[in-house]
């Protein structure tokens, strides 16, 4: 689920929470090599810092944000450096690195304004490692808390319009793995455990796209263990909610095959 770019409402929004402007003054790198790491005021070393960003050098810049708060931990560059480090951490793709330090500045700054956009980093670190339903889902566990955190604390903020539409492929993500694990049950014929997870998908995930298959394959396995009524009933409820779908014709056939 990782995005080619990096999402647009990091990259719209940050100027605005930073309050960066575009008349400091700058100082470049010679030679493309890393700078050493001297002591200077703090606004330089910040404004150096956001320039090694801008060329897209995000774990150098990463380290120069860090080392504005070790030169100046007092000041207001600090509490600007400490937030654009987890971004350049985040950009680099060291996500581990982005959660840290957002977390540092929450526990720094917890009523700063800037506090949302810190929630979403955190969030947008643990999206960006989810792995594909055949593999453990902790991460994307982590997400969905991370994104359900964002959107409870700050729901009119603008990035917890992002995270509503990610929770969706979360939830999506999530329903797939527990449909992956029920089908390996239904397989095996155990239908029980089958059964228990299709219908935690059609209870826990109801506005995604397994529901269907999740209640066909409920038809299935009661059917499987001789309970008819609850097979009747799971495809009635199927009929009822999706008619055109091609679970509704299988679990139609199968229930009038087995339950006659």
């Amino acid at each position: 689920m990782r995005q080619a770019r990096f999402p647009r409402v990091l990259a719209a929004v940050i100027v605005l929470a930073l309050g960066w402007t575009s008349g400091c003054a700058r100082l470049r790198e010679r030679g493309g090599k890393e700078p050493a790491y001297i002591a200077r005021d703090a606004e330089t070393l910040y404004t150096l810092a956001k320039d090694t960003l801008d060329r897209r050098q995000y774990k150098t810049a990463a380290s120069l944000f860090d080392e504005v708060e070790r030169q100046h931990p007092y000041s207001v560059w600090a509490r600007r450096a400490q937030l654009m480090s987890a971004f350049s951490h985040y950009a680099a793709r060291q996500y581990s690195d982005a959660v840290l330090s957002a977390n540092r500045f929450l526990s720094l700054h917890p009523g700063n304004r800037d506090a949302p956009y810190a929630h979403y980093i955190i969030a947008m670190s643990y999206y960006e490692q989810i792995k594909d339903v055949n593999r453990d889902q902790g991460v994307t566990l982590q997400a969905k808390n991370a994104m359900n955190e964002l959107v409870r604390r700050f729901p009119n903020s603008p990035y917890a319009a992002d995270a509503r539409l990610k929770l969706d492929l979360i939830n999506d993500h999530l329903a797939g793995k527990e449909m992956e694990v029920g089908r390996f049950y239904a397989r095996n014929r155990q239908w029980i455990a089958a059964s228990i997870r299709f219908r935690r998908v059609i209870d826990d995930y109801q506005m995604t796209s397994h529901v269907p298959e999740a209640l066909y394959r409920l038809v299935e396995s009661y059917l499987a263990l001789g309970m008819t009524e609850e097979a009747v009933r799971s495809a009635a409820v199927l009929g009822a909610n999706y008619p055109g779908s091609k679970w509704y014709q299988r679990g139609y056939n199968l229930v009038r095959q087995r339950a006659g």
